[in-house]
């Protein structure tokens, strides 16, 4: 099973796409992959926004917008810590309108 690394300096780590979560993701959200595949990378390297969810543990969603995505949209990646592991890998992925949920824990000045 292939796995892609992405690097993702808030974490300090590189982050997990396994070839299950990226199907998952094509198929739940055609609207981002595969066209915007190199998004999900640019997301994670620089997001605008950090927010810790509040229906999973040890998961956040990191977001940026893009003016050039389905006429100005956010890339939202879902990334999951094992910190007994020390893995980080990616939920799901998706294209958003606004942001919603989940607690802020750090944004872009």
């Amino acid at each position: 099973m292939s796995v892609n690394k992405f690097a993702c300096p808030y974490l300090h780590s590189e982050v997990e796409l396994g070839a299950e979560r990226e199907l998952h993701i094509a198929h739940r959200h055609p609207d981002l992959l595969p066209m915007h595949r190199n998004r999900i990378a640019d997301t994670l390297a620089q997001p605008d926004e950090v927010r810790l969810s509040s229906r999973m543990a040890n998961t956040r969603m990191f977001s940026r917008y893009f003016d050039d995505v389905v006429n100005g949209k956010h890339i939202v990646v879902v990334v999951v810590s094992e910190v007994a592991a020390d893995r980080h890998w990616i939920a799901t992925a998706y294209i958003a309108r606004r942001l919603s949920g989940g607690v802020i824990e750090w944004k872009r000045d």
